[in-house]
Protein backbone atom coordinates (compact mmCIF):
# COMPACT_ATOMS: atom_id res chain seq x y z
CA UNK A 1 0.00 0.00 0.00
CA UNK A 2 1.35 3.70 -1.08
CA UNK A 3 1.86 6.15 1.97
CA UNK A 4 0.53 9.83 2.15
CA UNK A 5 2.11 12.89 4.08
CA UNK A 6 -0.69 13.19 6.75
CA UNK A 7 -0.83 17.28 6.26
CA UNK A 8 2.58 18.90 7.31
CA UNK A 9 3.13 16.84 10.64
CA UNK A 10 5.80 14.63 8.82
CA UNK A 11 3.77 11.64 10.04
CA UNK A 12 3.33 9.02 6.80
CA UNK A 13 -0.04 7.44 6.50
CA UNK A 14 -1.74 4.56 4.64
CA UNK A 15 -4.75 5.87 1.89
CA UNK A 16 -7.35 3.80 3.77
CA UNK A 17 -7.26 3.46 6.94
CA UNK A 18 -9.03 1.14 9.96
CA UNK A 19 -11.68 3.03 11.58
CA UNK A 20 -12.49 0.94 15.31
CA UNK A 21 -16.25 1.93 15.88
CA UNK A 22 -17.36 -1.34 15.28
CA UNK A 23 -14.47 -3.38 16.94
CA UNK A 24 -16.96 -2.61 19.96
CA UNK A 25 -19.86 -4.52 22.24
CA UNK A 26 -22.47 -2.84 19.63
CA UNK A 27 -20.39 -3.90 16.64
CA UNK A 28 -17.83 -7.13 17.22
CA UNK A 29 -17.17 -8.11 20.40
CA UNK A 30 -15.15 -11.41 19.91
CA UNK A 31 -11.83 -10.53 21.12
CA UNK A 32 -9.92 -13.10 19.23
CA UNK A 33 -11.65 -12.07 16.05
CA UNK A 34 -10.86 -8.41 16.36
CA UNK A 35 -7.26 -9.33 16.88
CA UNK A 36 -7.42 -11.78 13.72
CA UNK A 37 -8.84 -8.57 12.02
CA UNK A 38 -6.09 -5.85 13.40
CA UNK A 39 -3.55 -7.85 12.06
CA UNK A 40 -5.09 -8.72 8.66
CA UNK A 41 -5.46 -4.61 8.19
CA UNK A 42 -1.62 -4.33 9.27
CA UNK A 43 -0.39 -6.92 7.30
CA UNK A 44 -2.26 -5.46 4.15
CA UNK A 45 -0.22 -2.09 5.08
CA UNK A 46 -2.85 0.08 6.76
CA UNK A 47 -1.19 1.87 9.39
CA UNK A 48 -3.56 4.34 10.80
CA UNK A 49 -5.92 2.82 13.19
CA UNK A 50 -8.18 5.27 14.53
CA UNK A 51 -11.08 5.37 17.72
CA UNK A 52 -12.64 7.06 20.20
CA UNK A 53 -14.07 6.89 23.86
CA UNK A 54 -17.39 7.86 22.46
CA UNK A 55 -16.91 4.15 21.09
CA UNK A 56 -18.10 2.11 23.67
CA UNK A 57 -15.28 -0.08 24.73
CA UNK A 58 -13.99 0.02 20.93
CA UNK A 59 -10.65 1.47 22.60
CA UNK A 60 -10.14 -1.96 25.13
CA UNK A 61 -10.55 -3.81 22.06
CA UNK A 62 -8.00 -1.71 20.25
CA UNK A 63 -5.48 -1.43 23.08
CA UNK A 64 -5.63 -5.47 23.26
CA UNK A 65 -5.44 -6.23 19.16
CA UNK A 66 -2.34 -3.88 19.36
CA UNK A 67 -0.36 -5.86 21.92
CA UNK A 68 2.92 -6.28 20.42
CA UNK A 69 2.57 -3.93 17.36
CA UNK A 70 2.02 -0.40 18.94
CA UNK A 71 4.81 0.65 17.12
CA UNK A 72 3.81 -0.32 14.06
CA UNK A 73 0.45 2.06 13.72
CA UNK A 74 -0.20 5.71 13.57
CA UNK A 75 -2.77 5.63 16.55
CA UNK A 76 -5.58 8.09 16.76
CA UNK A 77 -8.36 8.56 18.63
CA UNK A 78 -11.35 11.01 19.79
CA UNK A 79 -12.45 13.43 22.72
CA UNK A 80 -15.71 15.67 23.25
CA UNK A 81 -18.70 13.72 22.37
CA UNK A 82 -20.35 12.93 26.16
CA UNK A 83 -19.35 10.13 28.09
CA UNK A 84 -22.06 10.23 30.66
CA UNK A 85 -24.77 12.49 31.52
CA UNK A 86 -22.44 14.71 33.83
CA UNK A 87 -22.37 17.77 31.62
CA UNK A 88 -18.43 18.30 32.22
CA UNK A 89 -17.15 15.02 31.08
CA UNK A 90 -17.62 16.17 27.94
CA UNK A 91 -16.62 19.23 25.32
CA UNK A 92 -13.33 21.05 24.78
CA UNK A 93 -12.56 22.47 28.18
CA UNK A 94 -9.24 21.99 29.98
CA UNK A 95 -10.74 20.47 32.52
CA UNK A 96 -12.85 17.59 30.10
CA UNK A 97 -9.37 17.00 27.84
CA UNK A 98 -6.82 16.13 30.61
CA UNK A 99 -9.25 13.44 32.41
CA UNK A 100 -10.17 12.38 29.00
CA UNK A 101 -6.90 11.73 27.92
CA UNK A 102 -5.43 9.66 30.16
CA UNK A 103 -8.97 7.43 30.07
CA UNK A 104 -7.67 6.77 26.56
CA UNK A 105 -4.04 6.02 27.68
CA UNK A 106 -5.40 3.99 29.99
CA UNK A 107 -7.58 2.19 27.89
CA UNK A 108 -5.38 1.90 24.94
CA UNK A 109 -2.52 0.49 27.24
CA UNK A 110 0.15 3.14 25.85
CA UNK A 111 1.71 5.88 26.45
CA UNK A 112 0.57 8.16 24.35
CA UNK A 113 -1.43 8.93 21.08
CA UNK A 114 -0.05 9.92 17.53
CA UNK A 115 -3.34 11.85 17.19
CA UNK A 116 -5.97 13.11 19.73
CA UNK A 117 -9.22 14.98 17.92
CA UNK A 118 -11.78 16.75 18.69
CA UNK A 119 -14.65 14.51 17.50
CA UNK A 120 -17.23 17.35 17.54
CA UNK A 121 -16.38 21.45 18.01
CA UNK A 122 -17.66 22.89 21.24
CA UNK A 123 -19.56 26.24 20.33
CA UNK A 124 -19.78 26.49 24.31
CA UNK A 125 -15.91 26.61 24.67
CA UNK A 126 -13.43 29.51 23.83
CA UNK A 127 -10.99 27.41 20.65
CA UNK A 128 -8.03 29.12 22.84
CA UNK A 129 -9.02 26.99 26.26
CA UNK A 130 -9.09 24.17 24.07
CA UNK A 131 -5.90 24.38 22.06
CA UNK A 132 -4.05 25.58 25.29
CA UNK A 133 -5.09 22.15 26.54
CA UNK A 134 -4.06 20.34 23.60
CA UNK A 135 -0.61 22.45 23.22
CA UNK A 136 0.60 20.63 27.01
CA UNK A 137 -0.72 17.56 26.09
CA UNK A 138 1.82 17.49 23.03
CA UNK A 139 5.02 19.60 24.92
CA UNK A 140 4.47 16.58 27.40
CA UNK A 141 4.63 14.07 24.80
CA UNK A 142 0.89 12.45 25.90
CA UNK A 143 0.15 13.54 21.98
CA UNK A 144 2.30 14.11 18.61
CA UNK A 145 -0.11 15.79 16.56
CA UNK A 146 -4.15 17.44 17.42
CA UNK A 147 -6.90 17.53 15.06
CA UNK A 148 -10.79 18.44 14.50
CA UNK A 149 -13.60 16.27 13.04
CA UNK A 150 -16.61 17.90 11.31
CA UNK A 151 -15.53 21.48 11.39
CA UNK A 152 -17.10 24.02 9.84
CA UNK A 153 -14.40 25.91 7.36
CA UNK A 154 -15.09 29.37 8.99
CA UNK A 155 -14.03 27.47 12.46
CA UNK A 156 -10.94 26.11 11.15
CA UNK A 157 -9.59 29.11 9.98
CA UNK A 158 -10.26 30.73 13.54
CA UNK A 159 -8.73 27.79 15.10
CA UNK A 160 -5.62 28.35 12.65
CA UNK A 161 -5.16 32.13 13.49
CA UNK A 162 -5.60 31.76 17.25
CA UNK A 163 -3.27 29.17 17.34
CA UNK A 164 -0.65 31.25 15.36
CA UNK A 165 -1.57 34.23 17.38
CA UNK A 166 -1.31 32.59 20.91
CA UNK A 167 2.01 30.47 20.04
CA UNK A 168 -0.20 27.35 20.75
CA UNK A 169 -0.13 24.35 18.63
CA UNK A 170 -2.44 23.73 15.40
CA UNK A 171 -4.74 21.11 14.40
CA UNK A 172 -2.87 19.28 11.93
CA UNK A 173 -5.63 17.16 10.88
CA UNK A 174 -9.24 17.59 9.91
CA UNK A 175 -11.72 14.46 10.06
CA UNK A 176 -14.63 14.98 7.66
CA UNK A 177 -17.15 13.31 6.50
CA UNK A 178 -17.44 12.85 2.47
CA UNK A 179 -18.74 10.37 -0.05
CA UNK A 180 -20.63 9.87 -3.33
CA UNK A 181 -23.25 11.17 -2.03
CA UNK A 182 -21.84 14.03 0.57
CA UNK A 183 -19.20 16.62 -1.33
CA UNK A 184 -20.11 19.52 0.29
CA UNK A 185 -16.69 20.06 1.52
CA UNK A 186 -15.20 20.24 -1.33
CA UNK A 187 -16.53 23.98 -1.51
CA UNK A 188 -14.77 25.04 1.31
CA UNK A 189 -13.37 22.65 3.81
CA UNK A 190 -10.73 20.70 1.58
CA UNK A 191 -9.66 23.65 -0.11
CA UNK A 192 -8.94 25.06 3.74
CA UNK A 193 -7.04 21.68 5.14
CA UNK A 194 -5.18 22.13 1.65
CA UNK A 195 -4.42 26.12 2.47
CA UNK A 196 -3.29 25.37 6.61
CA UNK A 197 -1.04 21.99 5.00
CA UNK A 198 -3.99 20.08 7.08
CA UNK A 199 -3.85 15.81 6.74
CA UNK A 200 -7.80 15.08 6.11
CA UNK A 201 -8.76 11.74 7.59
CA UNK A 202 -12.48 11.07 5.95
CA UNK A 203 -15.20 8.93 7.71
CA UNK A 204 -18.23 7.61 6.32
CA UNK A 205 -16.85 6.89 2.84
CA UNK A 206 -19.13 4.57 2.34
CA UNK A 207 -22.05 6.89 3.44
CA UNK A 208 -23.01 4.99 6.69
CA UNK A 209 -24.07 1.62 4.28
CA UNK A 210 -25.47 3.10 1.79
CA UNK A 211 -22.82 2.58 -0.59
CA UNK A 212 -22.73 -0.84 -0.09
CA UNK A 213 -25.66 -1.98 -2.02
CA UNK A 214 -27.52 -2.70 1.17
CA UNK A 215 -29.79 0.02 0.44
CA UNK A 216 -31.99 -0.11 -2.81
CA UNK A 217 -35.32 1.37 -3.60
CA UNK A 218 -38.70 -0.77 -3.00
CA UNK A 219 -36.46 -3.60 -0.84
CA UNK A 220 -36.32 -4.35 2.85
CA UNK A 221 -32.70 -3.83 3.76
CA UNK A 222 -30.35 -5.89 6.76
CA UNK A 223 -29.27 -2.99 8.03
CA UNK A 224 -29.77 -2.00 10.83
CA UNK A 225 -29.00 1.50 11.45
CA UNK A 226 -31.58 2.03 8.74
CA UNK A 227 -33.91 2.72 11.10
CA UNK A 228 -31.87 4.92 13.41
CA UNK A 229 -30.63 7.48 10.61
CA UNK A 230 -33.68 9.22 8.47
CA UNK A 231 -30.66 9.92 5.82
CA UNK A 232 -30.82 5.81 5.37
CA UNK A 233 -34.66 6.18 4.02
CA UNK A 234 -33.79 9.35 2.39
CA UNK A 235 -35.64 8.98 -1.09
CA UNK A 236 -33.19 11.47 -2.99
CA UNK A 237 -30.13 8.99 -1.60
CA UNK A 238 -31.74 6.29 -2.42
CA UNK A 239 -32.41 7.53 -6.38
CA UNK A 240 -28.31 8.00 -6.04
CA UNK A 241 -27.16 5.11 -5.50
CA UNK A 242 -29.49 3.30 -7.43
CA UNK A 243 -27.59 5.68 -10.14
CA UNK A 244 -24.17 4.58 -9.26
CA UNK A 245 -24.95 0.80 -8.89
CA UNK A 246 -24.82 0.42 -12.55
CA UNK A 247 -22.36 2.78 -13.09
CA UNK A 248 -19.96 0.66 -11.24
CA UNK A 249 -21.23 -2.59 -12.67
CA UNK A 250 -20.82 -0.99 -16.24
CA UNK A 251 -16.88 -0.29 -14.77
CA UNK A 252 -16.41 -3.85 -13.28
CA UNK A 253 -16.16 -2.78 -9.93
CA UNK A 254 -18.12 -3.43 -6.64
CA UNK A 255 -19.95 -0.55 -5.63
CA UNK A 256 -17.97 -0.44 -2.55
CA UNK A 257 -14.64 -0.03 -4.18
CA UNK A 258 -16.04 2.69 -6.72
CA UNK A 259 -16.88 4.29 -3.56
CA UNK A 260 -13.53 4.23 -1.66
CA UNK A 261 -11.68 4.80 -4.80
CA UNK A 262 -13.23 8.37 -5.69
CA UNK A 263 -12.89 9.39 -2.32
CA UNK A 264 -9.14 9.12 -2.21
CA UNK A 265 -9.38 10.53 -5.46
CA UNK A 266 -9.33 14.05 -4.03
CA UNK A 267 -6.06 15.89 -3.62
CA UNK A 268 -7.09 17.24 -0.94
CA UNK A 269 -7.98 13.67 0.76
CA UNK A 270 -5.20 12.13 2.91
CA UNK A 271 -6.95 8.60 4.06
CA UNK A 272 -10.25 6.76 3.87
CA UNK A 273 -11.65 5.00 7.20
CA UNK A 274 -13.42 2.08 6.74
CA UNK A 275 -15.06 0.19 9.10
CA UNK A 276 -15.79 -3.35 9.14
CA UNK A 277 -17.43 -5.37 11.10
CA UNK A 278 -16.20 -9.02 10.10
CA UNK A 279 -13.71 -10.15 8.26
CA UNK A 280 -15.58 -10.80 4.98
CA UNK A 281 -16.38 -6.91 4.99
CA UNK A 282 -12.50 -6.01 6.00
CA UNK A 283 -11.11 -8.40 2.65
CA UNK A 284 -13.50 -6.84 0.28
CA UNK A 285 -13.13 -3.05 1.28
CA UNK A 286 -9.25 -4.17 0.91
CA UNK A 287 -9.47 -5.59 -2.31
CA UNK A 288 -10.43 -1.84 -3.55
CA UNK A 289 -6.61 -0.73 -2.41
CA UNK A 290 -5.83 -1.31 -6.30
CA UNK A 291 -8.68 0.60 -7.90
CA UNK A 292 -7.92 4.10 -9.96
CA UNK A 293 -10.75 5.76 -10.97
CA UNK A 294 -10.30 7.30 -14.93
CA UNK A 295 -11.39 10.67 -15.77
CA UNK A 296 -13.80 9.37 -17.60
CA UNK A 297 -15.72 7.79 -14.86
CA UNK A 298 -14.86 10.35 -12.20
CA UNK A 299 -16.99 13.31 -14.99
CA UNK A 300 -19.79 10.52 -14.90
CA UNK A 301 -20.07 10.71 -11.58
CA UNK A 302 -20.03 14.59 -11.34
CA UNK A 303 -23.31 14.41 -13.60
CA UNK A 304 -24.81 12.20 -10.61
CA UNK A 305 -24.07 13.96 -7.41
CA UNK A 306 -22.20 17.30 -8.93
CA UNK A 307 -19.23 18.67 -6.99
CA UNK A 308 -19.61 20.52 -3.89
CA UNK A 309 -23.11 19.32 -3.18
CA UNK A 310 -24.73 16.52 -1.62
CA UNK A 311 -28.12 14.60 -1.72
CA UNK A 312 -30.00 14.55 1.05
CA UNK A 313 -28.26 15.45 4.38
CA UNK A 314 -26.22 13.02 6.64
CA UNK A 315 -27.96 13.16 10.40
CA UNK A 316 -24.71 13.28 11.87
CA UNK A 317 -23.13 16.23 9.88
CA UNK A 318 -22.24 19.05 12.06
CA UNK A 319 -23.45 22.07 11.29
CA UNK A 320 -22.75 25.65 12.35
CA UNK A 321 -26.03 26.02 14.87
CA UNK A 322 -29.11 28.02 13.74
CA UNK A 323 -29.45 31.90 14.82
CA UNK A 324 -32.77 31.05 16.74
CA UNK A 325 -32.22 34.68 18.58
CA UNK A 326 -34.67 36.81 16.86
CA UNK A 327 -32.65 39.83 18.64
CA UNK A 328 -29.05 38.69 16.59
CA UNK A 329 -30.87 38.87 13.36
CA UNK A 330 -33.03 41.66 13.76
CA UNK A 331 -32.50 45.31 14.09
CA UNK A 332 -34.37 47.15 17.03
CA UNK A 333 -37.72 48.58 15.35
CA UNK A 334 -36.94 52.05 14.99
CA UNK A 335 -33.54 51.14 13.87
CA UNK A 336 -34.95 49.04 10.72
CA UNK A 337 -35.57 51.92 8.28
CA UNK A 338 -33.16 53.61 6.03
CA UNK A 339 -34.81 56.73 6.95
Amino acid sequence: MKYRPLGRTGIHVSPFALGAMMFSSFGNSDQDDVNRMMGRALDAGINLVDTADAYGDSEEMVGRALKGRRDDVVLASKFARPAGDDPNHRGGSRRWIMTAVENSLRRLQTDHLDLYQMHRPDPATDIEETLSALTDLVRSGKVRAIGSSDMPASEIVEAQWVAERRGLERFRVEQPHYSLLDRGIEREVLPMAQKYGMGTVIWSPLASGMLTGRVRRGQESDLRRTQLFAALRDERRIDAVERFIPLAEEAGLPLTHLALAFVIAHPGVTAALIGPRTMEQLDDLLAAADVELSDDLLDRIDKIVPPGTGVGRMDQEYNTPPIVDAALRRRAVPERSAA
